[in-house]
C-alpha cells in the first residue's frame, strides 16, 4: 500500500497540533521535525512535552523546563516540558502555600500526604496543559502549539480528563475531593471549560495519530481514534513511520522486514483510507538533533558506502535462557519488564514466562498495557501458564461496587449521594488499578507472576503511587486494607522477591530512558536485576544498505549499555519470523551471540 509522504502543509493554520499513539511509534521525532519544518516556513511554533518520560532535551539538544526556551539555531521555535513531578509540586505549593503559618504543622503535613499520589501528579499535569489551551493568553505569541504527548493511555486520559472535571466539578456538592478541597480546581472552571470546546474544535485542533507498520501499533491507533472520536475531537491525521523497502531483494531479512510491514498495512486498509493517512520512510540514523530531525521528513543526505558491522568488537551478554536460570532458582516471585515503549516488553516477558513454565514452574502472566496482544495469543498452550490483564475500566467498576456495598446500612441517603459523586472522580481510576497491580504481585508468593508493565512513564507514576499509598496507610493506620497492599512497597523493594528486567533497543533514546529509568528505581530503592537489549539487527548478515548502516549504528550503545550501565545484560536480535507463539518464544530466548569470525 503507498501512502503519500507526510509533509507539514496539511496543518495549515491549525493553532493545536497533538501527536499520539502507542509508545515507541514515533511521536517525539515526528512532532519535533514537525515543528522544525513549521519553524522554517516562518512560524512561531511552540513545542510542549505531556510525557512524564520525555526525551525532548536530548532530541533537541538543548536543556528545557517548564518554561519557553528557544532553540538554538532554529528561529521561531520555542520549547518545554510539562513535568508532572514538577507540576504536582507547584500544585500542591499553590493550594498548601497559602494555609503556611495559618494551621499546625502536623495539619500541613496531613494535606501534603494526600495531595501526593499519581492522581495529584496527573491533575496538576494536566492544570498546565489546559492553561495553555484554555487561557487564549498562554501561548498567543505563537501561530502554532505542537504537544508531544505520552504514550497512548496516558494521551487519551489527559484529553478526557477535560469532560471529566468538568462533570465532576458541575455535580459535587460536597467541595471535597480524592485531591482534597476543590477550590483549586473551581478556579480553573473557564480554563477548563475552553479547553473541552478547542480540543472539539476541528478548526483549532488536530490529532497526529502516529503508528508503525505493525499490526498492534495500528489497532492501537484506531482505538484511539475511535476513543477520541467519542471525546469529540474528529479533525484526525494518521502517520504511518519507519515504512520499510529494501534495496537488496537477494536478503531474506530485508525481505522479511517489507513483507511484515506490507501485511500490517494491508490487514489495517480500511482503517488508513477512512481519514488522510501519510507515512515516513524508516531512516538509517537515530533521529537525535537538528540534523537527524531535518533528515527524517526530506531524507538523509548522507551517501558514503556502508559497511557491515564488525562483530568482533561486540562485548560479552548472556542469553536470556541464561537470565532465566538464575531467575528460576528460589522457585517463586515477581518478574517485571520495564522501558520504554515500543522496546518490545511484552515479547519479553512471554519469552520469560513460557520459558519458566516449560522448566515445570507454575507462572502467571500478566499486563496492565491495554495495547498487549501477545499474551492472549498463549492461552491454554503451555502447561503450568495462565493469563490475565488488569483492565482498568473493570478494575475501577468492581471497585466502585465494592465501596459501595462496604457502606450498605452505614450511611444514610445524603452521604451515600456524597461518597457516589466522589467515586466519579478520575482519580478512583487509579486507585482501582494500584489495588489489581498489588492483588497480582501477590501472587509471587506462591508461584512466578511475570508482570508486562505499561511504558516507563506510567510505570514510574504507578510506584510512586505505591509509596503514597503506603505512607497514607501508616499515616491513618487503615489496618482493614487487603494484605497484598499493605505489603507490596516492601515486596517491590525486596531484591529475593522482585526482579526488574529493562528492555530496550541498541539506540540513543529506549538506551536513555531505560538508564534514567533505573535511576528512578535506585531512588526508590529499587535495584535492576538485568537489562535486555532486544531485536538487534547485529549478525542478520544484511545486504540492505540502511539496515547495515542501523546495525553499524547499535555497536556503540551496545557498549553504552554493557559498560556503563549494566550489571547484567542479555542480547535477543531481530527475527526474521515475529515471535509469537510458544515455540517460537522459546527459541527467541535461546538465541544467543555466535562468535566471533577471524
Amino acid at each position: 500500500m503507498k501512502l503519500p509522504p507526510y509533509q507539514t502543509e496539511d496543518i495549515g493554520s491549525t493553532r493545536y497540533v497533538f501527536f499520539t499513539g502507542k509508545g515507541g511509534v514515533g511521536k517525539t521525532s515526528l512532532s519535533c521535525a514537525t515543528a522544525l519544518q513549521l519553524a522554517g516556513a516562518g512560524r512561531r511554533v511552540l513545542l510542549v512535552s505531556t510525557d512524564p518520560a520525555s526525551n525532548l532535551d536530548e532530541v533537541l539538544g538543548t536543556a528545557l523546563s517548564r518554561e519557553p526556551t528557544a532553540i538554538a539555531g532554529v528561529v521561531g521555535l520555542d520549547a518545554l516540558n510539562i513535568n508532572p513531578l514538577e507540576a504536582a509540586a507547584a500544585y500542591r505549593e499553590r493550594l498548601i502555600g497559602p494555609l503556611r503559618g495559618l494551621l499546625p504543622e502536623t495539619a500541613l503535613r496531613s494535606m501534603e500526604e494526600q495531595l501526593s499520589g499519581s492522581c495529584t501528579v496527573e491533575i496538576a499535569a494536566f492544570d498546565e496543559f489546559a492553561g495553555l489551551i484554555g487561557n487564549p493568553q498562554a501561548a498567543a505569541n505563537y501561530d502554532h502549539v505542537v504537544f508531544d504527548t505520552a504514550p497512548t493511555g496516558h494521551t487519551l486520559r489527559l484529553m478526557s480528563l477535560a469532560k471529566a472535571w468538568d462533570q465532576f466539578l458541575n455535580h459535587n456538592t460536597s467541595g471535597t475531593s480524592c485531591l482534597g478541597p476543590l477550590a483549586g480546581l473551581e478556579k480553573q472552571r473557564a480554563i477548563y471549560e475552553a479547553t473541552v470546546t478547542t480540543l472539539a474544535d476541528a478548526a483549532a485542533t488536530m490529532i497526529m495519530l502516529v503508528c508503525r507498520p505493525q499490526a498492534a501499533a495500528l489497532r492501537e491507533a484506531q482505538r484511539t481514534s475511535d476513543e477520541l472520536r467519542a471525546l469529540g475531537v474528529v479533525n484526525q491525521r494518521l502517520i504511518i513511520n519507519g515504512v520499510f523497502e529494501t534495496s537488496c531483494t537477494a536478503d531474506a531479512t530485508a525481505l522479511a522486514m517489507q513483507q511484515r510491514g506490507s501485511t500490517a498495512l494491508a490487514g489495517a486498509r480500511d482503517f488508513i483510507a477512512s481519514l488522510p493517512s501519510y507515512q515516513v520512510p524508516l531512516r538509517p540514523i537515530n533521529i537525535l538533533g537538528l540534523h537527524g530531525l531535518r533528515c527524517l521528513l526530506d531524507g538523509d543526505p548522507v551517501s558514503a558506502a556502508p559497511q557491515p558491522p564488525d562483530v568482533r568488537t561486540l562485548p560479552a551478554m548472556d542469553s536470556l535462557t541464561q537470565v532465566v536460570a538464575d531467575l528460576e532458582r528460589r522457585g517463586h516471585g515477581v518478574i517485571m519488564t520495564m522501558g520504554k515503549g515500543g522496546v518490545g516488553k511484552t515479547t519479553v516477558a512471554a519469552a520469560i514466562a513460557v520459558m519458566l513454565a516449560k522448566r515445570g514452574h507454575a507462572v502467571h502472566l500478566s499486563t496492565t498495557d491495554p495495547a498487549a496482544h501477545l499474551v492472549h495469543t498463549l492461552a491454554g498452550h503451555v502447561a503450568g501458564l495462565t493469563l490475565s490483564r488488569i483492565d482498568p475500566a473493570a478494575e475501577t467498576a468492581a471497585y466502585q461496587a465494592e465501596v459501595m456495598q462496604a457502606q450498605d446500612g452505614v450511611l444514610d441517603a445524603a452521604a451515600r449521594l456524597l461518597l457516589e459523586e466522589d467515586l466519579r472522580s478520575p482519580c478512583t481510576e487509579e486507585i482501582a488499578v494500584f489495588r489489581a497491580f498489588a492483588r497480582v504481585v501477590g501472587h509471587g508468593s506462591q508461584g512466578f507472576v511475570v508482570l508486562d508493565t505499561a511504558p516507563t512513564g506510567h510505570t514510574l507514576l504507578l510506584l510512586d503511587a505505591s509509596e503514597a499509598y503506603q505512607r497514607e496507610m501508616e499515616r491513618q493506620a487503615r489496618n482493614s486494607q487487603p494484605e497484598e497492599v499493605r505489603q507490596l512497597l516492601g515486596r517491590l523493594r525486596d531484591p529475593a522477591f522482585t526482579r526488574i528486567l529493562l528492555v530496550t533497543l541498541a539506540e540513543a533514546t529506549p538506551v536513555h530512558e531505560a538508564a534514567a529509568l533505573q535511576d528512578d528505581l535506585r531512588r526508590a530503592h529499587i535495584e535492576p536485576f538485568a537489562w535486555v537489549i532486544n531485536q538487534s539487527l547485529l549478525h542478520c548478515d544484511s545486504c540492505d544498505s540502511l539496515l547495515q548502516r542501523r546495525a553499524q549504528a547499535e555497536l556503540r550503545y551496545l557498549h553504552e549499555v554493557v559498560e556503563i550501565h549494566a550489571t547484567r545484560s542479555a542480547w535477543l536480535p531481530w527475527q526474521a519470523e515475529e515471535p509469537s507463539g510458544p515455540n517460537a518464544l522459546t527459541r527467541l530466548a535461546e538465541s544467543i551471540i555466535p562468535p566471533p569470525r577471524p
